[in-house]
């Protein structure tokens, strides 16, 4: 800014900078006070339109024309895409050519670089804002979460000490009660020998007596006992015991302390967002009053039935208490069949983007893909089970799963067979979901805000994070519930964000807001509802476990 326009001081003329200005010419876009005018108009190269600055218009600032000094180019080549001057227009270089008001076009430019203003303030900025505000609250909590993987390391060194020094201690207690015993041994030989060279003093003295003595019948009598001490009394022999060291194997001892699993450092591809037309709303789809049942489908499973996932309007993927997993119509109809190559019952199914089908394998730890019939294993996990999958609308796959151990449990994002990202603890550092038990099912579903949404049946809660792994919240059941427990299982998303989830113990489907609000449930005579899913029309289709069918609701 100029330090005389301040808007404390009074407007001065642009050409002298000493009056206040009083005009305004609104071709060369000048203000300009009265001599300043006087002498501007008389300037007669070109015209002028010099009016009260108060009168003045939003006028644009015309660009000169390159070729015609005295002209501004107030007309545009639409051939060219060019702001061109009349002459140009009519007799130069562009005659000829489709021209417009450049008014009009610039109109509809300065609409548009309203918009791009608005979007970048609104929208983008503020987003660029939170990922930067993201990232330092990452930084603050390194310091503590690294300080707890230090400690973590202190308390187990301190484990293993106590452990080794346990051990050295339980050493030295044999070493002492081994010397007490050859102690023991060796002071009964002394006495044994002692006990003998007495008794053969005493003889000795004896046979000096009656050799001075040269009494013939002592002489006589004397019976010699040196047989009898010839053989020397027992030799005490003791294996002195030895300490074998056990050599250190370092990769044992590594094994044994624990090992940190890798940093990983991945740089994902930055989500692009999308423009403001394109985030409009869908359509408002109101929720019925009354759901209605619109199709049964019968899958012939004998044992039970858990998953289904939808292939089109009419064809939904289905899997139950055996090897195979099947496709059928909406009449019942077998299509295809397919069976698990490991022999097991699959854990879950999801359709791909591109209508594939995939599968989890809980016994073998594998994540498969069906893809023109065959069956081709992407993943192979170490230390993890796999649990239920669902593909997003970005065509990652979302993986519940379990530790080996059962003591740990998260949820994975896959690209292909890359691993993305992994959602395990809050920013408290508390685990999200419940581990353990064998069927602590964790059915999820990617929203269409991109929120992860888990049914953590175990934990009794549907559990809610954003696309970054971020607690939302939890949704443990409404307050009308004064049947069973709330043990959610199945659950799906819809066009509308709202969140379904399945609650076999009522026999019914919880409906919620993309906040967790609940809004109603639907019944419709279900039993043992388990597996959901969402056609593209909304339709919603039910695993029921008891009867083994599935059933097609119109709830919207």
């Amino acid at each position: 800014m100029h330090p005389r326009r301040s808007a404390q001081e009074v407007l001065l003329c642009d050409l002298c900078e000493t009056v206040p200005l009083q005009s305004h010419c609104e071709l060369c876009n000048i203000n300009l006070c009265v001599n300043c005018a006087v002498k501007h108009l008389s300037d007669s190269s070109k015209r002028h339109n010099v009016v009260p600055f108060l009168h003045r218009k939003s006028t644009p600032n015309y660009p000169k024309c390159p070729d015609h000094a005295d002209k501004h180019c107030e007309i545009y080549c639409e051939k060219c895409g060019v702001p061109v001057c009349s002459t140009c227009a009519l007799f130069g270089k562009h005659k000829g050519h489709d021209v417009s008001d450049i008014l009009e076009k610039f109109s509809a430019k300065t609409e548009s670089l309203q918009k791009d203003l608005e979007e970048l303030e609104t929208r983008i900025y503020p987003r660029y804002k939170e990922m930067a505000s993201n990232v330092e609250t990452e930084k603050a909590k390194l310091e503590t979460k690294y300080g707890k993987l230090t400690t973590d390391a202190d308390e187990q060194g301190e484990i293993l000490h106590r452990e080794i020094t346990a051990i050295v201690n339980r050493q030295k207690s044999a070493i002492a009660e081994m010397k007490t015993k050859h102690l023991d041994e060796l002071n009964k030989n002394t006495e044994e020998i002692t006990q003998k060279m007495a008794e053969l003093k005493q003889i000795m003295s004896d046979l000096k007596s009656i050799l001075k003595s040269n009494d013939v019948s002592l002489t006589s009598t004397y019976k010699s006992r040196n047989s009898q001490f010839r053989t020397l009394p027992p030799k005490v022999r003791v294996t002195l015991p030895s300490f074998s060291p056990q050599k250190i194997n370092k990769d044992q001892l590594n094994e044994m302390f624990g090992s940190l699993s890798p940093l990983s450092i991945n740089t994902e591809h930055g989500d692009t967002m999308k423009s403001a037309e394109a985030v409009s709303s869908p359509p408002v789809k109101p929720l019925l009053d009354e759901p209605r049942l619109t199709a049964t489908i019968d899958t012939g499973y004998t044992d039970g039935l858990y998953s289904v996932s939808c292939l089109s309007e009419d064809q939904v993927w289905t899997c139950g208490n055996n090897d195979t997993m099947k496709l059928l119509n909406l009449q019942s109809k077998l299509l295809t069949s397919i069976q698990n190559k490991s022999g097991r019952i699959p854990t879950d199914i999801a359709v791909t983007r591109d209508g594939d089908l995939v599968y989890t394998d809980y016994k073998t730890k594998t994540i498969n893909l069906i893809k023109n019939k065959q069956i081709q294993t992407v993943i192979t996990l170490q230390g993890w089970r796999p649990r239920n999958v669902c593909c997003t609308a970005g065509n990652d796959l979302l993986v519940t799963m379990d530790s080996d151990d059962e003591t740990q449990s998260k949820v994975v994002r896959y690209s292909g067979s890359t691993e993305k990202q992994s959602i395990q603890f809050d920013d408290q550092g508390r685990p999200l979901y419940s581990s353990g038990g064998l069927y602590n099912y964790k059915y999820l579903s990617e929203n269409k805000n991109l929120d992860i949404c888990v049914a953590d049946c175990v934990a009794s809660a549907v559990v809610v994070v954003n696309q970054s792994g971020k607690l939302r919240f939890r949704y443990t059941g409404h307050p009308s519930n004064t049947e069973q427990s709330f043990t959610p299982v199945g659950i799906t998303t819809d066009s509308q964000s709202h969140i379904l989830t399945a609650d076999p113990d009522n026999h019914r489907i919880h409906i919620l807001d993309q906040d967790g609000q609940f809004l109603r449930y639907i019944h419709c005579d279900l039993k043992l509802p388990l597996g959901l899913c969402v056609d593209i029309r909304d339709n919603l289709f039910v695993a029921e476990h008891g009867t083994a069918k599935v059933k097609k609701i119109q709830y919207l």
